[in-house]
């Protein structure tokens, strides 16, 4: 049964990503709360249609062994808040979860990979081991219990980190990095991240862990800065990012850190384009903040797979900028049309729905969303845009 509903979700999906379904106006599944359209979306027919079977029915077995707070727990208020959040939300979830473990389509392995650290890592004796430890010991555990896991090696299991280390936790049981859904922040391919089976997470960064109040733009009269960005130079990026810019233009302000009484959030709110450099790792909680400040994101990064780029169209919503164009990076941004820059600037009030943090959940929010990124490679389907079909 749980075979044929996805057989059969395939097959719908694989139709509203031809063309011909444009032109079909009935649909045996309806959804009156929002409908996709628009430039921000690969495929709006395809990924609605999508989104609204795995409403119908996706089924979610969460294994109950292991003890919080390394497993079913995980940190809200912080850098790594979308592992806590998600693991949070999935633990009290009661649509997608199903304590029948027959019915379900995948399986959540509900450690932490943050709680790992921050518990057992000793920052003195640095055994990174323990990692392996931990997670080469749960996965026995619940192979040797239940059968799915060797029914399936594996492939129909998720584990989710936005934790620097979330792969290298991986690294150790060769099933759980070949075979499974891995859901992580740090999407590098350079680090054997796969897109067909592995999902990109979206890193937040809650700094009180609350979730209210959020969204906060200014209107268009009120951007007076071209461009901004402030952080300390990890990683490769940064650097030549600070090297440029750094202190040297009005227009373009470009912080290691900030003047004291600046406000980091007011630049923000302030700013035409948040600039979003990667780090130590190619991920960056400036991405989601620039799209809740209604700043058209600058991403500056290298083998980043962007969240939920199955369905997302970023061309619609942000710039990407390559590393060797830094130099040149006032350049592009004024060169950036007026018109173009509005409409991605409507791209950026779009895309906000799907990034926003909801408990209890909404449809279509980033916990829906991450479900989706999972339904999709459960299935293995991939989602077209209508100039690829």
């Amino acid at each position: 049964m749980v075979e044929g509903d996805l057989a059969t979700a395939r097959a719908l999906i694989r139709e509203a990503n031809s063309k011909k379904f444009l032109n079909q106006t009935y649909s045996p599944l309806q959804d009156s709360d929002y409908i996709p359209l628009g430039h921000i979306y690969r495929n709006p027919h395809a990924f609605h249609w999508s989104y609204l079977l795995m409403e119908k029915l996706f089924k979610i077995f969460v294994y109950e062994e292991g003890e919080p707070p390394i497993f079913h727990n995980g940190p809200c208020k912080s850098i790594y808040s979308t592992e806590g959040i998600f693991l949070s939300l999935m633990e009290s979830d009661t649509y997608f979860r199903t304590w029948d473990p027959d019915k379900a389509h995948v399986y959540f392995l509900p450690f932490s990979v943050a709680m790992i650290v921050e518990y057992l890592f000793d920052p003195i004796v640095r055994d990174k081991a323990v990692l392996q430890r931990t997670v080469a010991d749960y996965v026995h555990t619940i192979s040797h219990k239940y059968p799915y896991w060797n029914r399936s090696l594996g492939a129909d299991h998720f584990m989710l980190s936005c934790h620097d280390w979330g792969p290298r936790a991986t690294w150790y049981v060769p099933q759980l990095y070949y075979n499974a859904i891995r859901v992580l922040c740090n999407a590098n391919i350079s680090e054997h991240f796969d897109p067909k089976k592995d999902a990109s997470l979206p890193e937040i960064n809650l700094k009180t862990g609350e979730i209210t109040g959020l969204m906060d733009g200014l209107p268009l009269s009120d951007r007076k800065i071209l461009g901004f960005f402030a952080g300390r130079r990890h990683g490769r990026i940064r650097p030549a990012l600070l090297q440029h810019w750094k202190d040297k233009d009005e227009e373009l302000q470009v912080y290691e850190s900030l003047p004291q009484g600046i406000s980091y959030e007011e630049k923000l709110r302030k700013s035409r384009y948040c600039i979003c450099p990667s780090g130590h790792e190619v991920a960056s909680p400036r991405i989601v903040e620039a799209i809740y400040a209604e700043c058209v994101p600058v991403l500056i990064s290298q083998r980043y797979v962007l969240p939920f780029s199955d369905v997302l169209n970023w061309e619609a919503f942000s710039v990407q900028v390559s590393v060797s164009e830094i130099p040149e990076l006032k350049k592009i941004l004024l060169g950036i049309s007026e018109e173009r820059y509005l409409r991605l600037r409507e791209g950026v009030r779009m895309v906000q729905k799907h990034f926003v943090v909801n408990d209890p959940p909404k449809k279509y929010d980033m916990f829906h969303m991450i479900l989706h990124s999972i339904w999709l490679r459960r299935l293995n389907v991939r989602i077209n845009t209508l100039l690829d079909d």
